[in-house]
């Protein structure tokens, strides 16, 4: 999870609070949760048409508009209805999606890949695992897929960064269905995508399907229009958009001062007053130039309508700060950010036991938080303290931070002790999954995440003209 998901996700949440950081923390300790893929799917048979059918009629957000379209292509239709994926549920009234029937079986479980897509920037795949997959490791209702694609291996694979996960039960097993991103800056428009899967649920494997992926020419509208925000020392160039069957996808560069900060857009709205929504960009190239950091993405939109003259566009700032950070050797001291006025005073260092606490107050923060703010800062706080073993922090990825293995501990449990002075008390399970082995507080660096306190800002909005059509 990036920083800026991260701000989103934060600013967004729901109550019982708890619930919802207890499943965050479940959800970033799952080894196939992160950027990894979006399901969808079609299966065959009849007695898995009936289930699907029943699931479309019963569902209680299907509108009148869907069940026109599902009535032409209740199978594979029914099933992209089933993940709330409107384009696959295009696609297939449209018959772009291709249908697959490729089965393998090896230590009794059997995998079935049923449907794939390639629309604008996104691809689609679906399937079904048999129910003997929950002779595995996880929790039963519970399915993941330690997988590659293209003959990649781990986390490296650039197919995963933008790849997300849907499961849902059926009968004799579960449908699936990945979603990812095309990593690539230029496009095939047919092409064949290894896949291997090495383990499902913890029961290995090697399950290897080859897929074809295809797609008509996408249509290309350029705009190269650019806007400057001299106080932000930022700027922003909306090159072009190209627009499939069923979505487009918005090509754009920024430059920022700051390497790892982030001009990104919330949401444009054309001429005609209708809203187009963004998703989560991916990158395709960057380079650091006289003038900044330049960094050109493709994110999937809404799909552009032919008849409009205008967009506007929304961007917001996404700033980001570097972890400050501060061996444990002391029992107090004082944390300053980078980049902005906020700090952290450090009042005591305490270990007892397998714990240990640390008391400290927050520095800088608005004197007119609102409950709800401090609720917030108070759950940040839970995942932006780490403690660091320091002979091993140059083992630390840039590119999927993460503390290695047995040498630290990102979350902690937080209490507030006074809301008046920002004052809280963080408590470190010494001997949890996450530890640090041979565990001294004179070894140990705390590293603190000042950019989760600084929210998005908003930026003037810009209008570009759209290219009159030939």
């Amino acid at each position: 999870m990036d920083s800026r998901e991260f701000k989103t996700t934060i600013e967004q949440i729901p109550v019982p609070k708890e619930k919802v950081f207890s499943a965050i923390s479940q959800g970033i300790n799952k080894e196939d949760n992160r950027g990894k893929v979006k399901k969808k799917k079609v299966l065959t048979g009849v007695a898995t048409a009936a289930a699907l059918l029943g699931i479309t009629v019963s569902s209680g957000f299907v509108n009148p508009t869907m069940n026109k379209v599902l009535a032409k292509t209740p199978l594979i239709g029914g099933i992209f209805q089933e993940f709330n994926d409107s384009t696959g549920v295009e696609l297939a009234n449209q018959d772009a999606v291709t249908e697959l029937n490729q089965s393998l079986t090896k230590n009794g479980v059997t995998v079935k890949l049923t449907s794939a897509y390639f629309d604008g920037s996104v691809v689609s795949i679906t399937g079904f695992v048999d129910d003997d997959v929950e002779k595995g490791g996880n929790e039963k209702g519970e399915v993941s897929f330690d997988l590659n694609f293209e003959h990649y291996k781990g986390d490296h694979d650039p197919w995963l960064r933008g790849k997300s996960n849907n499961i849902k039960k059926v009968e004799n097993g579960y449908n699936f269905q990945w979603k990812m991103d095309y990593p690539y800056k230029s496009f095939k428009e047919n092409s064949t995508l290894p896949i291997t899967i090495h383990n499902i649920n913890g029961i290995k494997g090697e399950w290897k399907f080859d897929i074809p992926i295809q797609q008509e020419k996408n249509r290309t509208l350029v705009i190269n229009q650019e806007q400057g925000y001299p106080e932000e020392a930022g700027k922003i160039r909306i090159k072009e958009i190209l627009t499939a069957k069923a979505s487009s996808s918005l090509i754009y560069e920024t430059v920022e001062k700051y390497k790892d900060d982030d001009i990104y857009i919330e949401k444009a709205i054309d001429n005609r007053g209708k809203v187009y929504r963004f998703e989560n960009p991916t990158f395709l190239e960057g380079s650091k130039q006289e003038d900044g950091y330049h960094s050109i993405v493709r994110t999937e939109m809404t799909k552009l309508n032919s008849d409009i003259t205008s967009l506007t566009f929304y961007p917001r700032l996404s700033a980001a700060d570097p972890k400050v950070q501060q061996l444990l050797n002391k029992k107090s001291f004082t944390l300053k950010s980078t980049r902005f006025n906020l700090g952290l005073q450090v009042n005591d260092v305490t270990q007892k036991g397998k714990e240990l606490v640390i008391d400290y107050q927050l520095t800088g923060l608005p004197k007119d938080l609102s409950e709800r703010r401090l609720e917030i800062i108070k759950n940040n706080l839970e995942y932006i303290i780490w403690l660091v073993d320091k002979d091993y922090l140059t083992e630390i990825d840039p590119d999927n931070a993460w503390p290695p293995k047995n040498h630290g501990i990102p979350f902690n449990k937080v209490k507030m002790i006074d809301k008046e002075t920002a004052r809280f008390q963080s408590t470190f399970d010494l001997n949890g999954e996450e530890r640090i082995e041979n565990f001294q507080p004179e070894n140990t660096m705390m590293l603190v995440d000042f950019s989760s306190f600084v929210p998005a800002k908003e930026l003037k909005p810009f209008t570009v003209e759209l290219p009159k059509k030939e």
